[in-house]
């Protein structure tokens, strides 16, 4: 955020080293260059350069995401309070800059962090004090550090780049305790030059509240009592208080000046409640302590202790995606700000609080959200959706407002731009929820502007509006004339509001809707008529149903809600990416991982939206290195060299998967070198297991893939994580599959020889890791023994690896998951909150024939959707789902694809054992009584299948159309404890079921 807080220079102004301290130590003078260690990843390059008495790290990451850094060995105990100085100067992109300490193991790390550091030009005095240092990683449940070994200095990749980065004189300091004594709140006293409070000495403070003062009031502050440095201007009408905040800043002495303008000082001394450094050690804990004081509705859930939930919107591919809040508030884009709804009316001034509030899908599956409000008197409904069929699209937001009352009633529908996003401010990967700054916003009838950037145009000319600053709170309307009402706030906190005034007639509706550039632009969006919008929205929801609708589904009335999910699934895999780069999220996951496209492909694929897994893997696969290491993700700064050892067989499966799906003989061929690249480099990460080292450490390890932070579980510390062999796995059989089409017999001789060797030390791994744990189920790891079904279901799909497992091993792997699943869902085990990844199992149970419980398991997490209506899954299910949490994206495409893969098991799979497919496999015998269940258009590699089933009269009836290229082993429907397999088509069963 850019210099929202007033105090923005405060801390170096007025912060001192306590007279308690002790002498400095130095660490590094930066003369020596032997001292240190260059440390890059992949690709990215860093060279050492004597700079007078400095050191210099020149680096390039080459097009490359990454870090470089440099890195020395130096012990150090720490007390119980202390800091780091040093100086440093640089030029080149925004990067990241990381301090981290690190523990002699290495496998412990703690970290201060800037992101998207701007070297100074000149040398520049920078400080990391204890609060500032926390947990990194690592698998210690040590939270504070102790001791540390290594202490490096590194940049990770922001904008990338090439640049220099010097550094200068790191000293180390024990400072005294932190004096935590609690901060008084009392009337100020009179001073000679104003109304003085002394905090008795030089304490750090996060800010200031203050009661009953008068606008506007000049505050300084000292740390001697005689030199003071005025803070501003302040006294806005926030609940009657006045709320400055102050990050970073050390003082003794606050002071109110008397005799300002505007009376400022006034007549008694105002109250002062000075506060703790955590009232504003971020912008969103600042809004929150401001939130806590004013009343419920003035400020989002997220702001006043109550966890939000939202969805996306946007348009198939598009460069940008809004949010809509479940109270109506929609964010324009990422962490942009948003346009909030209130009604005033003869109930008075009535927000998401004063309501009750509703959500849908148009035609319930269609990516267009509404909120509807319920209220006595009036009903507002507020739709938004992506403009479709243009290269640089809208955002569009709809808004009804009706009377429902018995009489003519004079209303306005206020839209207010605030300084807020959807996202909430419990989220804070990659993209911080929460406050989005307004440092200038200019309001005029057709629109707002806000940041000189971003623009919002109206379908009718507001009424009248206003603007306002943090600091003057209290929001003076005005007709509009010919100049904007223009407003400018170093806080960041401003707002506008624009009004539409109406009398409405009993029934009688006003409608009022705006768009927004759903792109990166500065241009002026243009300006829609009064009741385009609705046109734009029926051009938006045909688009939709030409991109959903191509598999259909005849269910009844308790199936649908599966159907509907299915396509928005699919609706929400198709947003949240941007251009060819499939995405997990919008928000907290926009960036591509080669596992979320290859899981999102394969129900792309089975969906009939082939174009876009194709255009992934194209845009994919170049970002391989040139080692053949395939990347675990890639974003807008290049491929991320995090070793990930399920990667590599995960781009070859997703190869193989668009080449079976489409025929695509061309792309196969393009694809070639990549498959080679990824299989030589499995071949060399196997081949660094496969010691005579490695089986004397631990037999279990012998032969695997590597260790690798690519399950989430092992982030901490990696792992020989059976996740990855079991990619691996699949992998080698695909790459034998792909040279054997392109008639590569040598090639696949080889790749052959590789496969079956990865598959007996796989086998004979799980054997051991079980036996040294003595489990019966198949471990996560081959260290932990751990019990991880949701990451055992790889074994099956894709991983089709159940012929190597140990005999009863998977039935009581999920046998095991089934109860504990049984007592967590009626109440008898404790849990906090799990990830929707757990859908996966759904798909496992209908493969290992257990029909009831599959559809037990859906309706359970059915019940997590939030909202329900929405048809969507966070990344994070919490027990408790109105407190705070990290949600990671809401929706999160990685857990659509989960979820349409395992509700589409439950009308057919691919059964590897015999290759054949397998019909309504999951699909509840009472759904077929009457008028039966049927699919229409479902994709497989045979091309389209399209069934139908019913009982009639004792008859189980399955008719089959034709068109469908049958697998070697055909069709099987199993039913009644046996199976009937169909061997062409088009094809008609009956089956007494009697």
């Amino acid at each position: 955020m850019t210099k929202w807080w007033l105090s923005a220079l405060m801390f170096v102004s007025l912060s001192c080293h306590s007279r308690e301290s002790a002498e400095p130590r130095k660490v590094d003078d930066f003369e020596d260059p032997t001292h240190w260690k260059i440390i890059q990843s992949d690709q990215v390059t860093g060279v050492l350069r004597k700079f007078d008495d400095a050191l210099c790290l020149d680096y390039d990451f080459h097009g490359v995401s990454g870090y470089v850094g440099l890195q020395r060995d130096v012990a150090l105990d720490y007390p119980s309070n202390y800091a780091f100085d040093f100086k440093l100067r640089g030029d080149g992109p925004r990067n990241d800059l990381q301090f981290k300490l690190v523990e002699a193991s290495g496998d412990n790390v703690w970290w201060a962090t800037k992101p998207k550091f701007e070297f100074p030009s000149q040398w520049t005095q920078m400080r990391f004090r204890k609060r500032h240092i926390s947990k990194a990683w690592g698998p210690s449940e040590e939270m504070e550090l102790t001791h540390s070994a290594k202490l490096e200095f590194t940049l990770a990749s922001g904008e990338g780049g090439k640049g220099s980065a010097c550094f200068d004189a790191l000293t180390f300091e024990a400072l005294p305790p932190p004096d935590e004594s609690p901060l008084t709140t009392k009337r100020m006293r009179n001073g000679d030059q104003g109304w003085v409070f002394g905090l008795g000495s030089v304490r750090e403070i996060g800010g200031l509240v203050f009661e009953d003062l008068l606008m506007w009031s000049k505050v300084s502050l000292s740390n001697d009592g005689k030199t003071w440095t005025p803070l501003g201007l302040f006294g806005g009408e926030h609940n009657n208080q006045t709320h400055i905040a102050l990050p970073e800043t050390e003082t003794r002495f606050i002071r109110v000046d008397k005799g300002v303008v505007f009376g400022g000082g006034g007549a008694n001394p105002p109250r002062l409640q000075v506060q703790p450094l955590a009232y504003s050690a971020t912008p969103n804990d600042f809004v929150k302590a401001v939130a806590s004081r004013n009343p419920r509705g003035d400020y989002p859930r997220g702001f006043i202790g109550e966890q939000p939930y939202w969805t996306i919107v946007g348009v198939d591919g598009g460069t940008e995606q809004g949010l809509i809040g479940e109270d109506g508030a929609i964010e324009v884009g990422k962490g942009a700000f948003s346009v909030q709804p209130e009604v005033l009316g003869p109930h008075g001034r009535a927000t998401w609080a004063d309501v009750q509030s509703s959500q849908d899908l148009l035609d319930g599956y269609l990516p267009i959200p509404s909120v509807h409000w319920r209220h006595d008197g009036f009903r507002l409904d507020v739709t938004a959706f992506g403009e479709t069929g243009k290269p640089q699209p809208r955002l569009v937001a709809r808004y009804r407002l009706t009377n429902t009352g018995a009489k003519a009633t004079q209303y306005s529908l206020v839209l207010r731009a605030r300084p807020f996003q959807v996202n909430p401010p419990s989220q804070f990967l990659n993209t911080t929820g929460g406050v989005s700054p307004i440092n200038r916003i200019a309001v005029n009838p057709g629109g707002l502007v806000v940041n000189d950037s971003r623009h919002v145009a109206f379908d009718r000319n507001a009424s009248r509006g206003g603007v306002v600053t943090f600091h003057s709170e209290t929001n003076v309307l005005k007709e509009f004339d010919k100049e904007p009402l223009r407003a400018n706030d170093p806080t960041g906190l401003a707002e506008g509001a624009v009004y539409f005034d109406a009398t409405l007639q009993p029934g009688e509706s006003l409608d009022v809707a705006w768009v927004s550039p759903l792109y990166e632009s500065e241009a002026v969006p243009a300006r829609i008529d009064a009741g385009e919008a609705q046109d734009l929205q029926a051009q938006a929801a045909k688009a939709w149903h030409d991109k959903l609708d191509r598999v259909t589904f005849k269910l009844p009335k308790e199936g649908e809600h599966i159907a509907n999910s299915i396509r928005t699934a699919l609706a929400h895999m198709a947003i949240s990416r941007v251009g060819p780069r499939l995405q997990p999220g919008t928000r907290s996951y926009s960036r591509a991982w080669i596992r979320d496209g290859a899981m999102i492909g394969e129900g792309l694929l089975r969906l009939g939206r082939e174009d876009i897994a194709k255009e992934f893997l194209r845009w994919y696969a170049p970002y391989q290195f040139d080692s053949g290491k395939v990347p675990c993700c890639v974003d807008d700064r290049g491929a991320d060299p995090v070793p990930e050892n399920d990667s590599h067989g995960e781009l070859i499966y997703l190869v193989a998967e668009v080449y079976r799906y489409t025929h695509d003989r061309k792309l196969l061929e393009a694809m070639w070198p990549h498959v080679v690249g990824a299989v030589q480099y499995m071949d060399e990460l196997r081949a660094s297991e496969r010691t005579d080292a490695n089986r004397a450490k631990n037999p279990a390890f012998y032969g695997l893939m590597p260790a690798s932070i690519s399950h989430e579980g092992y982030s901490a510390k990696p792992m020989h994580s059976y996740w990855d062999d079991f990619w691996a796995l699949r992998g080698y059989k695909d790459a034998v599959e792909i040279a054997q089409w392109l008639g590569k017999d040598g090639d696949a001789k080889r790749f052959a020889a590789s496969r079956d060797q990865f598959s007996g030390d796989l086998q004979a791994s799980i054997r051991t890791a079980m036996a040294q744990e003595k489990i019966d189920f198949i471990p996560g790891s081959a260290e932990l023994g751990d019990f991880d079904a949701t990451s055992t279901t790889i074994a099956l799909a894709p991983g089709a690896a159940q012929s190597i497992l140990p005999p009863g091993a998977l039935n009581a792997t999920f046998e095991r998951y089934w109860r504990e699943f049984e007592q967590r869902r009626k109440g008898e085990r404790e849990w906090k909150d799990y990830t929707p990844y757990e859908l996966r199992t759904v798909g496992t149970f209908v493969r290992l024939g257990w029909r009831e419980r599959a559809q037990t398991a859906l309706d359970f997490f059915f019940d997590d959707q939030q909202p329900r209506s929405w048809n969507q899954w966070a990344e994070v299910v919490s027990r408790t789902p109105r407190k705070p949490f990290f949600v990671g994206d809401l929706p999160h495409a990685w857990v659509a694809s989960d979820y349409v893969r395992s509700a589409l098991d439950l009308f057919a799979y691919e059964r590897h054992e015999d290759e054949s497919i397998v019909l309504a496999a999951g699909i509840p015998e009472a759904w077929v009584k009457g008028e039966g269940i049927a699919i229409d258009g479902l994709r497989t590699p045979g091309g389209a299948l399209s069934y139908s089933l019913r009982e009639i009269d004792g008859t189980l009836v399955l008719d089959v159309k034709g068109g469908l290229t049958l697998p070697k082993g055909g069709l099987v429907l199993p039913w009644n404890g046996g199976e009937t397999r169909v061997t062409r088509v088009p094809a008609r069963l009956e089956i007494p079921t009697q």
